[in-house]
């Protein structure tokens, strides 16, 4: 799809973040509401403040991992007041004396570690906890965090919005790349991935509709909660929520995978077609990518013509409007190359973006349009007609956060796809793209990862031209 489409596949919205590394942080004021003093020895050390992320240096947080959330929320959409309960079970990666959790706005009433009150202060989107005792290095341990308050919507760098966006009759709540802090604390960043519960009360005839498996839903007293369990490892900008009056199908795809809609009824008629080949484009994926990597599938088709893009939040893409087959294709390539294969920083945007982008060549591909071939002589010859940033910046390194979604890393990204291909052959270059996707599913890679499992699987090739000219080259490489 071009720039210029209304919808497009996160193909122009933006990124964060860089490798783990543990950061110190500047002072830290561990006096908290009654501006208790601090005293007493301290056996570890303060988490990072972040992870000396490229683009958003403070996303993220060092010292520990999380392994699961438990969000309970309450929402009023007339009040626009979102009252929540956080309660995070993480490990503990050093010994830490505080840690810090991403939140952004929404105030915070008490902090918990371990079931005893907690000292914390606010800084910007930063919420650094003090625990009564020591974290040992290795300690598993549960923060709890309740907030509430009138989430926030945000605005990237490139100018496109995320994190809680109000709709005619609810909110939606995406994350890509931080927005994920604008509802719920935690460690937002994509190395650190976790299992997901998550309990939502609206107002009766409301549906709220996330990740994962519905697994209850009762009406008490003029409000309906909703349950979701999303099982498998998550990173949190992939985490959604939609609150609306839609039009819910409940089926099953292969094998009898629950395969769950949510459609506003705007949007139904525009959207039955293309949603009833979901489960031909999972056959036609595991194909091509290997087993499926989760538990439950299906879509969420709101009415948010103000988004402008979708995204796919893991086993349930967003759609701001009725999808396309090649919008579709492309999210749910997504589930395999960027939802279970997580990028470890967001300077690796491309492994999400060439992947599902080149999962639209084969699609045409194999179902009687351009051949990937002549998509890519196209692009080669006539790009900077039709992209006009096309050669502007390599997919493997974007200048700025601005630029992390722009098309180098989309269409080129896919040319360098294209280039393996060519050089190993469709065989190889099959088992490739499946064993990818075998070799991290639920896990985190970054481009090392990928050009080292690439020469492993070809050892008699060279490609150092690729990497040097296509991926990581300035300008429009010369056509062999």
């Amino acid at each position: 799809m071009s720039s210029t489409d209304v919808m497009v596949s996160r193909a122009h919205k933006i990124a964060t973040v860089a490798r783990s590394v543990r950061l110190v942080p500047v002072l830290l004021v561990c006096c908290a509401l009654a501006g208790t003093a601090c005293g007493g020895g301290v056996h570890g050390g303060p988490g990072g403040s972040g992870v000396r992320d490229p683009y958003f240096p403070k996303a993220g947080n060092g010292g520990y991992d999380v392994t699961h959330y438990g969000l309970r929320l309450d929402y009023d959409p007339d009040a626009h007041h979102l009252a929540g309960t956080a309660t995070l079970t993480a490990r503990a990666t050093e010994a830490l004396s505080a840690f810090n959790l991403d939140l952004l706005g929404l105030e915070v009433g008490k902090v918990t570690v371990g079931g005893e009150t907690a000292r914390w202060n606010r800084a910007g989107q930063e919420l650094t906890v003090r625990p009564r005792e020591d974290l040992d290095q290795g300690e598993t341990f549960r923060v709890t965090v309740g907030y509430s308050g009138a989430p926030e919507t945000v605005t990237d760098p490139d100018g496109s919005q995320e994190g809680w966006l109000r709709t005619a009759d609810g909110a939606l709540a995406l994350g890509e790349p931080t927005g994920s802090m604008a509802w719920f604390p935690g460690n937002h960043h994509p190395s650190d991935k976790a299992a997901y519960d998550l309990t939502v009360t609206v107002p009766r005839g409301l549906r709220a509709v996330s990740n994962g498996e519905l697994r209850g839903e009762t009406t008490t007293r003029g409000r309906t909660t909703f349950t979701w369990r999303t099982p498998e490892p998550m990173a949190a900008y992939l985490a959604t929520l939609a609150i609306g009056r839609y039009d819910i199908s409940r089926s099953t795809a292969r094998d009898g995978l629950p395969l769950y809609t949510a459609v506003d009824p705007a949007e139904k008629e525009a959207s039955r077609a293309v949603l009833a080949r979901i489960p031909a484009v999972l056959r036609w994926a595991e194909r091509r990518f290997g087993p499926y990597p989760f538990s439950s599938t299906g879509a969420i088709v709101d009415r948010a013509v103000d988004v402008g893009y979708a995204l796919e939040t893991q086993t349930r893409p967003v759609f701001p409007g009725a999808p396309d087959i090649t919008l579709l294709v492309h999210e749910f390539a997504h589930q395999w190359y960027g939802d279970s294969v997580t990028p470890e920083s967001w300077r690796d945007m491309w492994l999400n973006e060439g992947f599902a982008t080149y999962a639209e060549w084969m699609w045409e591909e194999d179902h009687g349009g351009e051949t990937a071939q002549e998509t890519f002589d196209t692009l080669y010859d006539h790009g900077e007609k039709i992209y006009e940033d096309l050669w502007s910046f390599p997919p493997a390194d974007p200048p700025d956060a601005a630029d992390l979604s722009e098309d180098p890393v989309y269409q080129r990204g896919a040319m360098v796809l294209h280039k393996v291909r060519q050089a190993v052959g469709d065989e190889v270059f099959g088992d490739i793209l499946r064993g990818w996707a075998a070799a991290h599913r639920h896990g985190n890679a970054d481009t090392g990862d990928f050009t080292a499992y690439v020469e492993k699987q070809a050892p008699g090739k060279d490609f150092d031209g690729i990497w040097e000219d296509w991926l990581y080259g300035d300008g429009k490489p010369e056509r062999p």
